[in-house]
C-alpha cells in the first residue's frame, strides 16, 4: 500500500482575485481514491506554532494565521489570504511533515498538497504562503527524527524560498533543477543549483538529473528525501519553459527512485507545480508521480525509523 497524506482542508473554496486552480488538490484526492486499497490514507494535524516560526518571522505567522494579511504581500503571493486559504496554510506543512514520519517507516510516502518551495521568511510568493519543505526539514533535524535531510525540487522553478529559509543549516541540503530563465527572477543558491537552458527534452533532461543529483546524494549523505515533485517541466505546461513528455517524467520519477533505492534512502513526496486550464490532466500527472515512486518505493528496504530510533507514527 502507498501511504499518501490529506487534509480536508487542502480543498477550500477559491479567493477573489485568484488564477491559482483551487480544484487541482481534490482532483488528486479523487483519483487516488479510485485506485482502492492500493492508498493507505492518512490525515494531519496542523503544524505546531513553533515550528512555523522556526522557519518564517513570527510576524508574517500572525499576520497569515489571522487572514490579516498586508495586500502588498497578497499580491506577491497571488491570492487574498481568507480564513479558510489560512487553515489550508497551517495544515499542509503539518501534511509534509506526517508524510516524512511515514517514510522513515516505510520507504515512502505522499503528501497531496504541499511543495510551496518560493514562500520566504516574511510574505508569501508564487502562489506559495508557508514553506512546508522548510518547516518540515528544521522539525525533523529539530526532533533528532533524522541526522540530514535534502530538499530535492524538481520544478521547473528554482527552489528560491527553500534555499533561503535552511541557508547555512549544517543539517539541511537543496538541490533545485530548474528552467534558468524561469521565475523567480532573483534567485536564491541553493546547495546545488542545476539552471537549465529553455526547452530541453527528455533525454538531456534525464542525463543531466542523474549525474548532477547523484553526486549531490553521495557528497551529502542524507537520510530523507523530500522531494519536489512538481510537474511543470511538461512541455504543454502553462507556467513551464522545459519540453518533458508524459513518458520524461515518469522516467524522471523512475530515476528518483532508483537513486534512492541504491542509498536506501526513503523519500516523501510533495505535489508542487502543475498549471493550465484541464484541471483533471494536471491532477492525473500529480497522481502519476506518487503512483510511480510508490511502486518502486513503498515497502522497499530504504526505511530509516529503526536505525535513527524514530517513535512510531500514528495518524488519523
Amino acid at each position: 500500500m502507498i501511504a499518501v497524506v490529506h487534509h480536508p482542508d487542502y480543498v477550500t473554496e477559491a479567493p477573489a482575485r485568484s488564477t491559482y486552480r483551487w480544484g487541482k488538490n481534490g482532483a488528486i484526492r479523487d483519483l487516488l481514491r479510485e485506485h482502492g486499497d492500493r492508498i493507505d490514507w492518512h490525515e494531519p494535524d496542523a503544524m505546531p506554532l513553533e515550528w512555523l516560526e522556526a522557519a518564517h518571522d513570527p510576524d508574517y505567522v500572525a499576520e497569515v494565521l489571522s487572514a490579516q494579511v498586508p495586500r502588498e504581500k497578497e499580491r506577491r503571493t497571488g491570492f487574498p489570504i481568507t480564513p479558510s486559504v489560512a487553515r489550508r496554510a497551517a495544515v499542509v506543512p503539518g501534511g509534509t511533515y506526517l508524510a516524512a514520519l511515514l517514510a522513515l517507516e516505510r520507504g515512502f510516502a505522499a503528501n497531496t498538497a504541499g511543495g510551496s518551495h518560493h514562500a520566504l521568511a516574511n510574505t508569501g510568493a508564487g502562489y506559495c504562503i508557508f514553506n512546508d519543505l522548510a518547516i518540515a526539514a528544521h522539525r525533523l533535524v529539530g526532533e533528532g527524527r533524522v541526522d540530514r535531510v535534502a530538499v530535492v525540487d524538481c520544478d521547473v522553478h528554482q527552489g528560491d524560498g527553500t534555499a533561503a529559509l535552511t541557508a547555512g543549516h549544517p543539517q539541511i541540503a537543496t538541490y533545485s533543477i530548474h528552467a534558468a530563465k524561469n521565475f523567480p527572477v532573483r534567485k536564491a543558491q541553493s546547495t546545488l543549483d542545476v539552471a537549465l537552458v529553455d526547452g530541453i527534452g527528455d533525454d538531456e533532461y534525464l542525463q543531466t538529473l542523474e549525474a548532477t543529483l547523484s553526486s549531490f546524494l553521495d557528497a551529502h549523505r542524507p537520510d530523507l528525501i523530500l522531494y519536489q515533485g512538481g510537474v511543470d517541466p511538461f512541455a504543454g505546461d502553462r507556467l513551464g519553459r522545459l519540453s518533458l513528455s508524459e513518458d520524461g517524467l515518469v522516467g524522471r520519477d523512475r530515476l528518483i527512485a532508483r537513486l534512492a533505492v541504491a542509498r536506501t534512502l526513503p523519500v516523501a513526496c510533495t505535489v508542487g507545480g502543475g498549471y493550465g486550464d484541464d484541471v483533471m490532466a494536471i491532477a492525473a500527472r500529480h497522481v502519476r508521480v506518487i503512483l510511480t515512486l510508490g511502486a518502486a518505493l513503498a515497502g522497499a528496504d530504504v526505511a530509516g525509523a529503526e536505525q535513527k530510533g524514530g517513535a512510531g507514527v500514528v495518524a488519523g
